[in-house]
């Protein structure tokens, strides 16, 4: 297993729509084993393959509060919203450091297959409604921010190149 580097907000490589996956074989489920240790070292509570330049369909999530409780989605596809809606507080792997308000259905369902090909459907609430949803947008190269005003995004974007050539300029020195 290996941990994958993280894209951080505005990369453009974050705004590439994933493929669907053709076959769950060996390649994706080394794939989904990298993210998941990607995703627990971090630590965050989901991933998607989109955020570690990997353009194909694929999410892990983990929302126990043991993190002992890894959930993969390959090819999800969002089959019910309702048309409640609930605001949650955001963070993302791609955008270090910066959380905001989001409103999004409350409840959803979603079609999936797991790490071993096999197709199923999950309802969810709360949480884990929550990082289905947002881990979801990633696949569509649509990053939480996007939901916030241009005045935040243009905000987000130019604290997150900061902290980029900060990074740079540190390993340099």
């Amino acid at each position: 297993m290996a941990l994958l580097p993280v894209l951080c907000y505005p990369d453009p490589r974050l705004q590439k729509r994933a493929k669907p996956v053709e076959k769950v074989d060996e390649r994706i489920k080394a794939i989904v084993k990298d993210m998941a240790e990607t995703m627990y070292e971090a630590p965050g509570v989901g991933l998607a393959a989109t955020q570690v330049d990997i353009h194909e369909q694929i999410i892990v999530i983990d929302v126990s509060d043991e993190q002992n409780e890894l959930m993969v989605f390959i090819n999800p596809e969002l089959v019910w919203t309702s048309p409640e809606k609930k605001s949650w507080r955001e963070g993302c792997l791609s955008v270090p450091e910066y959380y905001d308000e989001v409103e999004r259905p409350a409840n959803i369902r979603v079609k999936a297959l797991d790490v071993h090909g096999k197709s199923f459907e999950l309802e969810a609430d709360g949480l884990l409604a929550v990082c289905l949803q947002h881990e979801m947008d990633h696949l569509k190269g649509k990053v939480f921010v996007e939901y916030l005003s241009l005045l935040k995004r243009n905000r987000i974007s130019l604290k997150m190149k900061k902290r980029a050539k900060e990074l740079v300029e540190q390993r340099q020195a």
